[in-house]
This record gives C-alpha cells, structure tokens and sequence, in this order.
C-alpha cells in the first residue's frame, strides 16, 4: 500500500518531455488513489466492495486529511507489529487526538484495513479492549502469559482478550451457558447464585454490557464450538428491536465486521427470551409495557429487510410492531407475587427472573438431551 502510494508521487513528480528524457523542475498536479475494502457494501460475490481515498479533493480545510489519518494508523501498526508490543483502537486514537478527531475515525480505518487484507484486527495487532464478564465457577481461562483467570459463581470476571487466551477448560458438569444482554440483570443473577443454584445443574454466565465487543463473541464462539451438544447454550435479551439485534449479533455477525464473522458467529445460540409472543399471553399489566420510541420503529423496518432474518424473528418484530410495546428484561422483577404466579414465575425464591430463567433453560436442556 506504501509503495503504491509512493510510485503514484513519483509519477506526478516527473514530466515525460518529447525526446523521452524526464525534467524534475516541473511538476504536475498529484492525483493520489488508495484503495480500501468497504465493509457496509457487498460484492455479488459477497466480498465487501472497495471505497477510494483520492487526493485531491474539494474541501474547504483541505483534501489531505483523510490520507494522513491512514497512513497515522498505519505507521502505528506498523511500529507495534515491528516491536511486538500490542495496542488497542482507543490507543490509537488517543497518539493524534487533533488528526483523528474522533475515535470513529480509526475504528472505521483499522477494520477497513483488516478486511483490505483478508486478515483480523489481532493479526495487525491491534487488540479489541474488553468489556465483557463471566461469571461461573465451572470455567477456567489459562492466558499466555501464564496467568489463571478461573470463574467464580456471584463475583464475575473481566473476559481477556482472545488473543491472550491459551486455552480455557469447562468442568464436565455444566449443563448450560447463559449470554445476558444487560449488566445489571447480568449482575442481579449472578448475586442469585444462579450459575450453581438451580435445579437443573451448574452453568456458565456471559454478558457483552449490550452489544458485545469482540473478546466477549470470542469466548461465546469458543464455549460454542467446544461444549457438547447437549449442553443448552442461550441467550436473554430484552423484547424489543435492539434486543433481537443483540443476540443476531451472537448468531450470526455483525455487519461491520463481516469479515470475521466466521471466527466469531456462534450458530448453536438459542433465543431464551423475552419474546413479544409470550408477554402477550401473560396479559400484563400495560403500565408494565414501554411504548415503541421512533428509534425502535426505524429498527424494525431496518431489521424485517434482512433477508435471512429467522421467520420466528421476523414474526415477534412484526407482533411487536403492532402492538407498538415492547418489554425489558426488568419487567419480570417487577410482577406483583399473585400475578407471577397466575403466569407460573412466582414459585422460585418468590423471583419470578430467576423462576423464568430457570424454566426456559430446563426446557433447553430437556430438548437438546
């Protein structure tokens, strides 16, 4: 890409006379072209399309800006790859404040450049800073650096980065994993002690804090490929437009990054709940229901145009459009005792969560043994 670069300066810099011979005095208008893989469009081949950064360009601050700001994170690679020493996205960003801007600025170049050269983020390292927890005494984490995270079932865990991961070790035991969208539901059942106190056997927590980073579809995406069969791997998102995304996140990839979605998309995740279908069979109180906000709207339209959108998926979107609510997670913590009974929730710690949560996975499990 640099020599590229370089030859195309060294083209502009000479003009070829009549004779042949090359004068160095005058120079020619630069016409610059760098070439990058455009992530939001796709090839009839299904390969992402290409977008073009030209020099010059008509900007009133300058047409050089955008260059600069690629070969800037290209020397930064460059640097890191040549010392060994890793760096993160918000590393980058944070070496020229006043040339990126903002930080959409260098995680838009550093995946464009992954995917311009068919390779991942840690293959430049550059590594994915992590958000995620994992909460569960059942699983062990050995990193290169020979240190041992190992799970604890109520205080849950930083997820490390997948490049720093060795290998992990499950215990025999495990009957489930459980990917929770929300921290602070996240939380509430790990406080429950639920990774080791239900009745259907020791399981393993994960939450991505919303929408996962790439260390937590990492580890989902290992436990998804390692874990036997009939161990019950689900997901709990809110019933809306945002939490169906989430999980289509999980299962499938994301957009931005398709070009690692194969190293990342675990197929075998299951939808747990809250699903729109089963909220409107409890017949709820309607104060307990949100109304859908224009955000929530636009997803949806946004979403029912994906072409391989599950028809179970589609079919709760399109409920949850027409009855304009929707319902979080939160909501089963905040049933009163008679009517988490009358839906068969109240008869677990008198937690109607813990009681779903339980019931569902049970349900899981029961169909894949």
């Amino acid at each position: 890409m640099v020599l590229s670069f370089l030859k195309q300066i060294e083209a502009c810099g000479a003009v070829i006379l009549d004779d042949g011979e090359e004068s160095q005095g005058k120079k020619q208008r630069p016409k610059l072209e760098i070439q990058l893989a455009d992530r939001k469009r796709l090839t009839v081949d299904g390969e992402p399309a290409k977008r073009s950064l030209k020099f010059p360009k008509r900007f009133a601050t300058g047409s050089s800006r955008s260059m600069a700001q690629l070969f800037r994170v290209l020397d930064i690679m460059h640097e890191g790859l040549v010392t060994g020493t890793p760096t993160t996205k918000r590393d980058i960003y944070y070496k020229d404040v006043a040339l990126f801007g903002r930080q959409s600025v260098v995680d838009t170049l550093v995946d464009d450049l992954a995917a311009t050269w068919g390779t991942q983020r840690c293959d430049l390292n550059v590594r994915a800073a992590s958000k995620g927890l994992v909460c569960g005494a059942g699983i062990t984490i050995n990193l290169y650096s020979g240190e041992v995270v190992q799970g604890n079932d109520t205080e849950p865990s930083n997820i490390p980065a997948g490049e720093d991961i060795e290998s992990f070790g499950v215990d025999e035991d495990i009957a489930w994993v459980l990917v929770v969208e929300k921290e602070a539901v996240f939380q509430t059942l790990c406080q429950l002690g639920v990774t080791h106190g239900l009745n259907i056997g020791k399981g393993i927590m994960v939450t991505g804090k919303g929408y996962p980073d790439i260390a937590t579809r990492h580890l989902v995406k290992s436990l998804g490929d390692a874990l036997p069969k009939h161990v019950a791997l689900a997901a709990l998102v809110d019933c809306d437009p945002y939490g169906i995304d989430i999980l289509s996140v999980y299962r499938y990839g994301s957009q931005s990054m398709r070009h690692e979605n194969d190293t990342l998309a675990t197929r075998r995740i299951k939808w747990l709940g809250l699903r729109i279908s089963e909220v409107m069979e409890w017949d709820l109180d309607p104060s307990l229901l949100l109304p859908l906000t224009d955000y929530d709207e636009n997803k949806i339209r946004s979403m029912l145009k994906r072409p391989h959108l599950p028809r179970r998926w589609r079919d709760e979107l399109e409920a949850t459009q027409a009855r304009g609510r929707k319902a979080e997670i939160e909501v089963l913590c905040s049933l009163p005792r008679d009517q988490a009974l009358r839906i068969g929730v109240g008869d677990s710690m008198n937690n109607p969560l813990l009681a779903y949560v339980e019931q569902k996975l049970h349900s899981l499990i029961s169909r894949a043994s």
